[in-house]
């Protein structure tokens, strides 16, 4: 139990330090969402960012998993930052 206790309070860290990182690339806030295991993180693509889209790049790779969405509004950047499991995944 200690050791998922340290996991989730190293996420939320983590999630903090990266959402502060779009806020900053993007000029928007970012949305954080808590997940069973994971925190995901989504910030609307700007133009501020896409003028530093190496920078906007390397902290979405700080995430377990990344990507760009398409939606009708434009695009959304996203992470992942999963909590990490003992022992081998099923």
């Amino acid at each position: 139990m200690g050791y998922d206790r340290h996991q989730r309070a190293a996420i939320r860290t983590a999630a903090a330090t990266v959402a502060q990182q779009l806020a900053e690339l993007t000029g928007t806030p970012p949305r954080v969402a808590a997940e069973l295991d994971a925190v995901r993180i989504e910030a609307d693509v700007t133009d501020a960012a896409l003028q530093r889209w190496t920078r906007l790049l390397a902290v979405l790779e700080l995430g377990t998993e990344y990507g760009v969405s398409s939606t009708p509004d434009g695009q959304i950047a996203w992470l992942r930052i999963e909590l990490r499991r003992q022992g081998p995944r099923p």
